[in-house]
C-alpha cells in the first residue's frame, strides 16, 4: 500500500486510511465478493484515494483501477484485461503494465 511518509499509525503495523494512497486486492477464489463487492465501499469510505483490483478469477483476468472517493464509493472505474496498461490517476499517476500480473501467474 503506498502511503504518505507520515501516514498516521493504528497500533504497530497498520496504517489509518486517511493517510493512504492506494491500496490493492488480489481476487482469489475465496475473496471474490469481499474483493469486488465490500471492500471498494469500505476504501472509499475510509478516504483512499484509489484502489486497484488485481482480478485472476475473473474470465478474461482484468485489473481494475477506482478512483475518486465520495459518499462510500468510487466514481471513476476502468478496467483492462491483465496483460494491458492501465493509468492509475492522481495521486499515484503512473501508467501499470498489467502483463506483471499475469507473467507472475504464468498466463502469458
Amino acid at each position: 500500500m503506498p502511503a504518505q511518509v507520515d501516514c498516521p499509525h493504528w497500533g504497530a503495523r497498520e496504517l489509518l486510511s486517511s493517510g493512504l494512497l492506494m491500496v490493492a486486492e488480489i481476487v482469489s477464489p475465496g475473496s471474490v465478493t469481499d474483493d469486488r463487492d465490500r471492500k471498494p465501499g469500505i476504501y472509499a469510505s475510509g478516504g483512499v484515494p484509489v484502489m486497484l483490483l488485481i482480478d485472476p478469477v475473473a474470465t478474461p483476468a482484468t485489473v481494475t483501477v477506482l478512483s475518486d472517493p465520495k459518499e462510500g464509493g468510487y466514481r471513476t472505474s476502468t478496467r483492462v484485461e491483465m496483460g494491458s496498461r492501465l493509468h492509475i490517476p492522481e495521486p499515484v499517476d503512473f501508467t501499470l503494465d498489467t502483463s506483471i500480473f499475469a507473467d507472475a501467474q504464468g498466463t502469458v
